[in-house]
């Protein structure tokens, strides 16, 4: 395995270049949103039902991040593992590699979305035909984690006065401001890249044990892969409203698995 050890703070072209370009749009975000410009609004992935939405963006939310601690998980992995992906399989099936499942992983994320959004509609629509304080109740439990206190404030009352205009204009208020921020909430980051780069990992260092900090416990690699891929499924099903897009992680690696196959004829197995 010697052949295959890098310096500990060592850093191939490709995972350079990908932690720069992050670094930087970041910074920038940062820096224009003081002109007024908002680059999370012009390259984060919108859902294609937005008006927002623009094709390239399924490129550019690669390289945008929500905030700091965001851009320091996703490059920190990155460091970890990319780099000792690219020292085996060079520059160019590495960058490969990490857009095939970055896009995979916006694919899925996409599909997903779209599946819980004609949900979304149809219960808007049953909505908008009977309004009701119940109904209301669900469709706020169910889009909004943690709602403002007008928002409560309002369905409870309005369950008390079922047929005061008053609320009920403010329920059809409220109902369309939910379907608007869920159809345009932005996708950002290199999570989904990131999750195929931890497989990749694990799927050709099955056995390498990887020391957690917090605790101080070694696992193999293999182990915390499946590990990590059932607590996102889990979250996933269970947390569909969440700001935090596990099927997007998902399907990085569903894609780095499938493209890792595809290699398999001319990939083996480290340990």
């Amino acid at each position: 395995m010697n052949q295959y050890q890098t310096s500990p703070f060592s850093m191939p072209p490709v995972v350079k270049n990908l932690i720069m370009i992050n670094i930087v749009m970041l910074v920038a975000t940062w820096a224009l949103r003081n002109t007024g410009i908002d680059l999370t609004e012009k390259l984060g992935l919108f859902y294609p039902g937005s008006p927002y939405f623009r094709p390239y963006q399924f490129v550019t939310h690669l390289f945008m991040h929500g905030d700091f601690f965001h851009l320091l998980f996703n490059m920190f992995a990155l460091f970890m593992f990319g780099r000792v992906l690219e020292t085996i399989w060079g520059p160019k099936k590495f960058l490969i590699y990490f857009f095939v499942t970055g896009l995979g992983a916006a694919a899925l994320h996409s599909f997903v979305t779209y599946i819980e959004i004609s949900a979304l509609q149809k219960h808007v629509a049953a909505f908008m035909n009977t309004p009701s304080p119940e109904l209301l109740a669900s469709l706020v439990k169910s889009n909004l984690g943690h709602p403002a206190s007008w928002v409560t404030d309002l369905v409870n009352n309005w369950g008390v006065a079922p047929n005061n205009p008053t609320y009920i204009e403010q329920a059809n208020e409220l109902v369309k401001d939910i379907f608007a921020l869920r159809v345009n909430v932005p996708t950002v980051g290199a999570s989904g890249a990131v999750f195929g780069v931890l497989l990749a990992f694990g799927y050709l260092f099955p056995n390498t044990e990887l020391m957690f900090i917090f605790p101080p416990v070694p696992i193999k690699a293999k182990y915390f892969v499946m590990g990590y891929g059932a607590i996102e499924l889990y979250l996933g099903i269970t947390e569909s409203n969440s700001t935090i897009a596990h099927f997007a992680h998902l399907g990085g690696m569903l894609f780095g698995f499938i493209l890792l196959k595809y290699w398999e004829k001319t990939t083996k197995k480290f340990y």
